[in-house]
């Protein structure tokens, strides 16, 4: 072992069991995203270091993006973030575009963080956004979604609540509190982190801030006032419509979601497990109005947030909610070798069951039937098919239930529908 090389640290080897649990969250992420009517698209993995340092924030340009020069000494980066490239995309073809757009990605992406449970440096991540609309009644359309997604993985509202807040009304707030504007994006990143800092180490930071004892005294206030969002004509409309769409049930207002990145402008989203060994965000997001023209495009309104894959799937793990036989081969039916000399005859039947529209493997070689059994029964088959001499005389294939053990002698050209409904039967019970 010692001389087997090791994977890049903060990286993950994705074993079938691995790889079909990122599988199965692609598939519902799909599902749920076509059932709102969002297209499918993605960029590449590479981008211009400048296209995150204008909004994306500080912390995530200088400390945790993977940056390094090409060949001709421009900065370049593994995508720490979709959402700058989808702004870049559509300022490209801003004027051939239709609005609004609904579009949605699933793919891989790097920051360069302490590797902890619940977080690497390379992982894959479901983002969704929603271009040329600005009203609350849009963002409550991307508040649907995730809990449409939550619904379906088996998430119920007890399990995992979707925090709200409004940037433009903590702005509103901090304006009264006659804070400078030039402070404000230090206040908002102070609001940030208002939950991951002990007290006395939060009040330290903000007096580092400049804030004062009454500015500050006036913002643990603001935290703590969960009445707050019907000072906002945007979230009182933005739950009006999460009452229509029948999702209230996973939305509450949190006056302590701000979200880190600095181009959210307006409502902003931050998904948490409720009973979960894992305290941190299930997915974030928010609408940004002006990032388009940051990247030299028009003006357009956005909204939209992102989901990584491993702490969804840490919580389903430990509810119990990830599928069972994650572990199985796609191919329920294995075609058996009874010896040598029908090895080519049991390829071409393992072809015909392919051309009937089953899955099928075939055993590669010659073993003794007991073994070849044992062998599908472990990558999770239910069906054993046997062609022996005697079968390929008589035009008739042996099918055996791996589970219940019965076998039957089926005419060769009726085997491909006798598979089937074996195992219709068997998906039924």
């Amino acid at each position: 072992m010692k001389n087997i090389i090791q994977p890049v640290k903060g990286t993950r080897d994705f074993y079938p069991k691995e790889k079909a649990v990122l599988s199965w969250l692609y598939a519902n992420m799909r599902e749920v995203s076509e059932a709102f009517g969002y297209q499918e698209y993605d960029g590449p993995f590479l981008e211009p270091i400048d296209l995150y340092a204008a909004k994306s924030g500080e912390e995530l340009v200088k400390e945790q993006a993977f940056v390094f020069p090409d060949r001709s000494k421009k900065l370049i980066t593994l995508r720490p973030e979709l959402t700058p490239t989808l702004t870049r995309m559509v300022a490209q073809r801003q004027q051939q575009l239709h609005y609004p757009l609904r579009w949605w990605s699933f793919g891989p992406f790097w920051r360069y963080e302490s590797p902890q449970k619940g977080r690497a440096r390379e992982f894959f991540q479901w983002n969704i956004d929603l271009l040329g609309v600005d009203s609350p009644e849009a963002d409550a359309e991307l508040a649907a979604v995730m809990a449409s997604f939550f619904k379906k993985v088996g998430l119920a509202p007890s399990q995992v609540q979707v925090m709200i807040n409004n940037r433009r009304l903590v702005d509103e707030q901090l304006g009264k509190l006659e804070i400078p504007l030039e402070k404000r994006g230090q206040v908002f990143r102070l609001i940030d982190k208002r939950e991951k800092m002990k007290e006395a180490n939060w009040e330290a930071y903000a007096e580092d801030k400049g804030l004062t004892p009454n500015q500050l005294d006036g913002l643990k206030a603001m935290l703590t006032n969960h009445s707050l969002w019907e000072e906002s004509e945007e979230l009182v409309r933005f739950f009006e419509a999460v009452d229509a769409l029948g999702i209230r049930e996973y939305l509450q207002y949190a006056p302590h979601i701000i979200r880190g990145l600095d181009y959210y402008t307006g409502t902003v989203f931050e998904a948490q497990a409720v009973t979960a060994d894992i305290q941190r965000a299930v997915l974030g997001g928010g609408r940004y109005d002006n990032l388009l023209a940051d990247v030299g495009g028009d003006p357009l309104p956005g909204v939209g947030f992102a989901m990584g894959d491993m702490v969804i799937a840490i919580i389903l793990e430990e509810l119990g909610l990830l599928p069972k036989d994650r572990d199985a081969a796609p191919a329920k039916v294995m075609v058996t070798v009874f010896n040598e000399a029908t090895l080519l005859p049991a390829y071409s039947l393992a072809a015909e069951l392919r051309q009937a529209g089953l899955k099928v493997f075939c055993y590669p070689e010659a073993q003794k039937l007991g073994k070849q059994f044992k062998h599908a029964g472990r990558i999770g088959s239910r069906v054993a098919v046997i062609l022996g001499p005697d079968e390929l005389d008589n035009n008739i294939v042996a099918v055996k239930d791996l589970e219940t053990r019965k076998q039957a002698f089926v005419p060769r050209q009726e085997v491909a529908i006798y598979i089937k409904n074996l195992l219709d039967d068997a998906s039924a019970s």
